[in-house]
């Protein structure tokens, strides 16, 4: 195995190379060029033949440094940049060759949970780009809408109660875009609301005009007028760049549904085997659960990729980081010892280095005498002061413990009065 551990940037990288017991050998820096690129991965297969077992960690999961090494066969896992400043130490200096080599360590530690890139092809690679950037748009969606409100509340109160409930509607924008005051939407006609309505395919244009004439006539706050002058080249902007997003998502969401299942298509209707051409592995399973439209079902299978890369169902939750509980994870483990002298009991050591007999309560005295019929003896469970200090310190609690050894003679005593338990039960 070789571990590599890269610190990124425009110009060039510092990488870190590393292999198990022997920690990190080298640290190089690499320029960001084709050239320079295929020589560190001709030195890295140099290394390890095997391409499976060169393991790469870095601080981004796009760009042509990742296509690069994935292309090459590399196992590629991503790590959020606050993973490695958590282990730069107590003042969390930034250090780009300290940080390649915490990075080298972190791809040498097969325990850390890490979760590698899995290999897309040319439709799933498209669609989880696409997906990516309308998941951005839609904050910029958001932010922008955001800031029209707040400048409507100051200048334009009118123009809320025309939007009504859906302030990203594109008939209400085109009205911002050319009347952004209440002096200016005033001076339009009944005419141009109209046919402002018809030209956005609104489904009630005269519903729309009678809105937008009540909304001006209701009594509202009146702005200043440098306030209102200043920011109507704001509203005019915001509402050309919300409906830009809005186009340019729904294109999106056509070239979503395309990549999908392989063609054009119109409304819910699939197109037929013969019409369609390249798609994402599984994409109409993806369309079909519920609830799941072209932009949603494009999200999940752009992260997903090939279904077919997962054997089981555990190794996608494994994927996801949602990996299935199983008792054996929780490594409990059951311990029974067969009619056992409590002294043998105790002096047996046991896997979590406690001694059943220490880790359960005596039962209760039985009233059987030694030569009648034998009473069923219940066990209690272990009694939590038995288990609770030894789990940090690995030690249990002996008091109850016999620490001599028992007399040979069967008189040399009396009979003892804790019963005879069959088994005893020991959960670690």
């Amino acid at each position: 195995m070789l571990g590599v551990g890269i610190d990124w940037a425009e110009e060039f990288h510092l990488v870190a190379l590393g292999r198990p017991g022997e920690g990190v050998i080298d640290v190089a820096r690499v320029e960001h060029d084709p050239r320079s690129l295929d020589a560190l991965i001709a030195r890295l297969v140099a290394l390890e033949p095997d391409p499976a077992e060169v393991r790469v960690v870095l601080e981004t999961s796009s760009g042509m440094l990742v296509e690069r090494l994935v292309e090459a066969g590399f196992t590629v896992v991503p790590v959020n940049p606050d993973l490695i400043a958590r282990r730069r130490g107590p003042a969390r200096k930034k250090d780009d060759a300290g940080d390649a080599r915490i990075a080298c360590l972190l791809a040498l530690d097969r325990f850390e949970r890490l979760r590698p890139m899995v290999a897309h092809g040319d439709e799933a690679a498209e669609l989880r780009a696409i997906a990516r950037d309308d998941e951005r748009a839609v904050r910029d969606e958001r932010r922008l809408l955001n800031r029209l409100r707040a400048d409507l509340i100051a200048t334009f109160p009118a123009a809320l109660t025309i939007a009504g409930d859906d302030m990203g509607a594109p008939t209400f924008l085109r009205l911002l875009e050319r009347w952004p005051t209440a002096n200016a939407l005033a001076e339009a006609s009944r005419d141009d609301l109209l046919a402002l309505a018809r030209a956005g395919h609104h489904g009630w244009p005269d519903r729309f005009a009678d809105r937008v004439q009540t909304a001006l006539a209701a009594q509202q706050f009146v702005a200043r007028d440098w306030l209102v002058r200043a920011k109507a080249d704001t509203i005019r902007l915001a509402a050309i760049q919300l409906l830009a997003l809005g186009a340019q998502r729904r294109a999106w969401e056509r070239r979503m549904g395309e990549l999908l299942i392989g063609a054009p298509r119109s409304g819910r209707d699939l197109p037929k085997d013969n019409d369609r051409g390249p798609a994402v592995p599984g994409g109409e399973i993806y369309l079909s659960f519920p609830g799941l439209g072209d932009r949603l079902a494009a999200r999940v299978a752009g992260e997903i990729g090939d279904i077919a890369n997962f054997v089981s169902p555990n190794a996608l939750q494994c994927y996801a980081g949602k990996a299935p509980v199983t008792r054996r994870s929780g490594k409990s483990e059951l311990v029974i010892a067969h009619r056992l002298p409590a002294t043998a009991i105790c002096a047996t050591p046991f896997n979590s280095g406690r001694s059943a007999a220490c880790a359960a309560r005596a039962g209760p005295a039985s009233s059987t005498p030694p030569n009648g019929p034998a009473a069923r003896v219940t066990t209690p469970p272990y009694a939590p002061w038995a288990t609770a200090g030894s789990k940090s310190s690995g030690t249990a609690y002996n008091a109850d413990c016999a620490t001599t050894k028992p007399p040979t003679s069967p008189t040399a005593t009396a009979p003892s009065t804790e019963p005879q338990h069959d088994e005893l039960t020991y959960r670690g």
